[in-house]
């Protein structure tokens, strides 16, 4: 694993959630955007060398708007990088570690990501990121 990439937070609103992490605590927000393939709204600050990542679902049926209302507002997963992501996986399946998706998804920047459940985790969603070549 190469670092941490960051924290992400499951709120019910992006917006009334910076009025916390951004105008209360000053973090400053990297990016902000609507994300129609994951269904979410999300918003990554800055934290050292890593990121925290605010989400809130668009619709009601999305995974993210599932775990919300099971869990409510909190720590939703950690992302870590990795080298090879496919290598990575293929690793955790031999050690019997459940994956939420058989091969990495795609962002748009190229990063490929997949999550790891969170019953193999010890109660915590991973997910995996290999960042795209430059």
């Amino acid at each position: 694993m190469v670092k941490l990439n960051h924290l992400a937070i499951v709120v019910n609103d992006v917006d009334s959630a910076l009025s916390f992490w951004r105008d209360a605590l000053g973090l400053q927000v990297r990016h902000a955007e609507r994300n129609e393939r994951e269904e979410v709204d999300l918003a990554f600050m800055p934290a050292g060398d890593s990121d925290i990542e605010l989400i809130s679902p668009i619709n009601e049926t999305s995974g993210v708007a599932k775990f919300l209302a099971k869990h409510g507002p909190g720590m939703h997963h950690l992302c870590v990088e990795v080298d090879d992501i496919v290598a990575t996986m293929q690793r955790l399946k031999e050690h019997k570690v459940m994956l939420l998706n058989d091969t990495p998804k795609v962002n748009e920047e190229g990063t490929k990501y997949c999550f790891i459940h969170p019953k193999s985790a010890y109660g915590v969603m991973v997910e995996l990121y290999e960042k795209a070549k430059k």
